[in-house]
């Protein structure tokens, strides 16, 4: 069961992934692409269609690769700066995200977190 705590980091790729990509296949792209570290955070695809997302995470001696499909309508992804390779989330957008809320129209308010600096 996937439940990030603070100090798990969650990644939303910037681009849509080729959704033939297994669990490696993703290691891959995130490790060549997107600069990144598939092992110690959990790392957010989408398919071009945007019907799709798939969860790659690392637990407990294996990775863990998850798959959503919507039955009807389309992710609604924020949007990314084009110069970013990927965003960082919180779980609570990753749930958002997931239950199908749309977080364009979101914006986060900025906060200070004394563990960051």
């Amino acid at each position: 069961m996937l439940s990030p705590t603070s100090a798990i980091r969650i990644h939303l790729a910037s681009k849509p992934v080729d959704f033939r990509k297994g669990h490696f296949g993703l290691c891959g792209v995130v490790r060549n692409e997107l600069a990144g570290d598939p092992i110690r955070h959990v790392w957010v695809f989408y398919n071009a269609r945007r019907t799709d997302l798939k969860l790659l995470w690392f637990d407990h001696g294996g990775l863990v690769l998850a798959h959503k499909k919507l039955a009807r309508g389309r992710l609604r992804i924020p949007h990314i700066a084009a110069d970013e390779r990927s965003v960082r989330i919180t779980a609570a957008e990753l749930a958002a995200l997931l239950e199908g809320i749309d977080l364009t129209g979101c914006r986060r308010l900025l906060r200070w977190n004394p563990q960051e600096t």
